[in-house]
């Protein structure tokens, strides 16, 4: 399921007795999770990075650069653009984290432990040990990183001609942020203008085949008093660009694996009639026309994100990308079944390695499947238990999000007892119901007897922070 991205921002001096920072750390301890590494991760960690192999192949030349959040430094892409007749041509480097992970060995072991990166508000707790995935794997600016180097060739409207994937030694030209890299497209930017076009070609598919993306934008929680209070940043368009070539190199990916009838893809069913039947009596109760007939990825993609209503739209719509797994290819596999219902197409994870343990196994599968060489022993036996460790690890990052996300929300409003707020109804039960709020964009408890899709008033009736409960009771019906 797509994240919703939270930092805290504290605008005075850190106070050890915080409540919501005290909070925030007691989910991590609830859920065991601990960013610290055993002693022998890290020792073999430091080994890693001195003796790990170099490829041959020298792809320098290429003035790749990144594009990530600001002061991030585990940096797992870097890209390159140029026209090619009346196409392009995209080179597209991922980290190299195989060349720093032994297979068997103590980081490995803790990679399958751990499954992902988890992300809080307050910090994360990272895949691998940050000498890797900070240090030596990170495609940091101006130094010559091994990766793994796609090249695609795509046509006119953006559609893949040809694609090649090998090793090699590549060096990022620079680090840039996505607002960096959007002021450099504003200003004419002759290889980031080419990103804008094809990521605009590669959204315009991306419709044509059913696809969906929710877009949510990334909240600050900023702390002025003892108040708190949620800024929004929507996304900028060089986000949605850069998402693109992710999306695309994942589809080569599953492109890759399905013809070979080895690998693991990432998969998930179209949601339920019901579900988006739901879907629509909430957008309805908000608000909000929805035009029958009108795919849920169409009508998602035109939705002005600067109304505050949208929001509570995609909160909602979240709803409809539930049930992703990852599913275990087999000689002889046929696409049919094993697509991505948001993205319209097989698909796998493959972007991001140094924060995601698949992508590791997935890269190389691609990298000799595309070269005639068989699939590495490790990474064959690795499929064994994956798609069960990434469930699992995806299950906590999600309750990680969830009660984050509800320790955020009730330090936003828990000087607001007693206030009403317009919301609709998205589940009912005997002990009550689940609203989502229109502003801020909420999902709480509340006791009502309204049925999902209608609309009613809501007031505060509690938001403890110490017990994370928040809850609300019907007022009325909304106007």
């Amino acid at each position: 399921m797509p994240a919703r991205h939270h930092r805290l921002i504290d605008r005075r001096r850190a106070d050890a007795q915080d409540e919501l920072a005290a909070a925030l750390a007691a989910i991590r301890v609830e859920l065991g999770l601990d960013a610290g590494f055993p002693p022998e991760a890290l020792a073999e960690a430091d080994a890693a990075v001195t003796s790990a192999p170099r490829t041959d192949a020298d792809r320098t030349d290429i003035p790749l650069v990144t594009i990530d959040p600001e002061g991030s430094t585990d940096l797992d892409q870097a890209l390159h653009l140029e026209r090619d007749g009346d196409g392009f041509l995209v080179h597209y480097a991922i980290a190299d984290v195989p060349a720093f992970v032994a297979p068997g060995g103590a980081i490995d072991a803790e990679a399958r432990r751990r499954g992902q990166t988890m992300y809080a508000p307050d910090g994360r707790v990272p895949l691998h040990p940050p000498l890797i995935s900070e240090g030596a794997a990170s495609l940091l600016p101006d130094q010559e990183r091994s990766a793994y180097l796609w090249e695609f060739r795509l046509d006119a409207s953006g559609a893949v001609a040809e694609t090649r994937l090998g090793r090699a030694r590549v060096r990022s030209r620079e680090q840039l942020s996505y607002l960096q890299a959007q002021e450099r497209i504003d200003a004419g930017d002759p290889m980031l203008g080419l990103l804008a076009e094809v990521g605009e070609l590669r959204i315009a598919l991306e419709g044509a085949r059913d696809g969906a993306s929710l877009d949510m934008p990334e909240e600050e929680i900023e702390r002025e008093g003892d108040e708190y209070r949620i800024e929004r940043r929507q996304l900028l368009p060089v986000e949605r660009w850069n998402a693109q070539l992710s999306l695309l190199t994942g589809m080569e990916a599953a492109q890759l694996m399905l013809h070979a009838g080895a690998g693991i893809l990432r998969t998930m069913a179209q949601p339920p009639e019901g579900d988006v039947r739901r879907f629509r009596a909430e957008v309805r109760a908000i608000g909000e026309e929805w035009a029958e007939g009108e795919h849920y990825g169409a009508f998602l993609r035109r939705l002005d994100r600067s109304k505050p209503s949208t929001l509570a739209i995609l909160q909602a719509a979240r709803r409809l990308f539930r049930g992703a797994s990852y599913t275990v290819l087999e000689p002889g596999a046929e696409a049919a079944g094993l697509g991505q219902a948001a993205i319209g197409a097989p698909y796998a994870h493959t972007t991001a390695p140094l924060r995601r343990l698949v992508d590791r196994y997935v890269l190389a599968h691609c990298e000799a499947i595309a070269n005639g060489r068989e699939i590495p022993e490790w990474a064959t036996r690795g499929l064994e238990g994956l798609p069960e460790i990434m469930q699992e690890s995806g299950q906590l990052a999600n309750r990680l999000e969830r009660e984050s996300i509800d320790a955020v929300e009730i330090a936003v409003l828990r000087h607001r007892i007693g206030d009403e707020f317009d919301a609709v109804v998205v589940e009912a039960r005997k002990e009550g119901a689940t609203i989502q709020l229109i502003d801020p964009p909420t999902e709480a408890a509340c006791d009502t007897s309204a049925q999902p899709g209608e609309r009613i008033r809501a007031r505060l009736t509690e938001a403890d922070l110490a017990s994370r409960r928040l809850r609300f009771a019907e007022v009325s019906p909304a106007a």
